[in-house]
């Protein structure tokens, strides 16, 4: 939605201010100075990026419309399931939970919350560490150690989408004046013809560096950054399980070793503490 409502602002003040100093709409449409432009931003973009990271930067546009999963439900959810996990280790032993975390999609306590099963990586990291720690007596800064290797990985595959959509940001104003000289070179061979299509087609060249820079600064720019903020909101639920998980390796109960984890988060989406204690117990 805000992706949506920045884009109407920007147009409407853009292209409204353009109106309203009395110029004419249709002189903007130049869809073959937008076909240099876009085609040429679209082969770079192929060209220096692997297709994991293409396709990791389409998903991230498409969420940014329909919204990230990584809200304060979300959240609630990540540690209601890390307290259940606890809880469960705690009262029955540390052997009790290797069922649930070697098959997730059949543990009673992981099917409660099918938000974070649909985020299998986030799921991956939460069964992973808790296999370790079932599995031997490894020591809390050994596996804090361990921790921030991964998430210093998982941070670096979060922000890539955004820094290859920055780059073709940085490009577009270049990219609009490669379509620009293309266009006064189709003048050059004009001259000496009417001055009305001379007139036409500097005007079609002046308007491909306005697309290049009005598209990389007004639109491609602003949605990379709104996708790195977004993988920020994704890598806070990765150190939200950190904290929980070294809290309870460290001895607290399940419900201090939750709280680790609620400290953790964004102020603006994280839970209270009453309200958490109640989805606890809810589910």
């Amino acid at each position: 939605m805000a992706l949506i409502l920045g884009a109407i602002i920007v147009f409407a003040c853009v292209l409204g201010g353009f109106v309203l100093s009395k110029g004419q709409l249709m002189a903007l449409w130049q869809p073959l100075e937008v076909l240099i432009i876009f085609g040429a931003a679209a082969g770079a973009f192929i060209i220096s990026n692997p297709m994991h990271t293409i396709k990791e930067t389409v998903a991230g546009i498409l969420r940014l419309l329909t919204g990230s999963p990584f809200n304060k439900a979300f959240y609630l959810d990540l540690l209601s399931l890390l307290y259940d996990l606890f809880d469960k280790s705690r009262k029955q032993g540390v052997m009790a939970i290797e069922e649930d975390i070697d098959n997730p999609a059949e543990s009673q306590i992981f099917t409660r919350y099918p938000a974070v099963m649909k985020s299998s990586k986030l799921l991956a990291f939460v069964t992973d560490y808790m296999r370790i720690i079932s599995a031997g007596n490894m020591a809390p800064h050994e596996l804090e150690g361990l921790m921030d290797k991964e998430l210093d990985n998982r941070e670096l595959e979060l922000n890539e989408p955004s820094h290859a959509l920055a780059k073709v940001a940085d490009a577009l104003p270049g990219l609009g004046i490669v379509a620009a000289v293309l266009g006064i070179v189709i003048t050059m061979s004009l001259l000496g013809g009417p001055p009305e299509m001379i007139g036409h087609k500097v005007a079609a060249a002046l308007v491909g560096t306005f697309l290049g820079i009005f598209m990389g600064y007004g639109f491609v720019g602003p949605t990379s950054t709104a996708m790195e903020h977004q993988a920020q909101y994704e890598l806070r639920a990765y150190e939200c399980a950190k904290a929980a998980i070294l809290a309870t390796v460290s001895g607290q109960a399940p419900q201090m070793a939750v709280e680790f984890g609620r400290k953790a988060l964004p102020s603006d989406k994280r839970p209270g503490f009453q309200e958490l204690n109640d989805h606890v117990r809810s589910k």
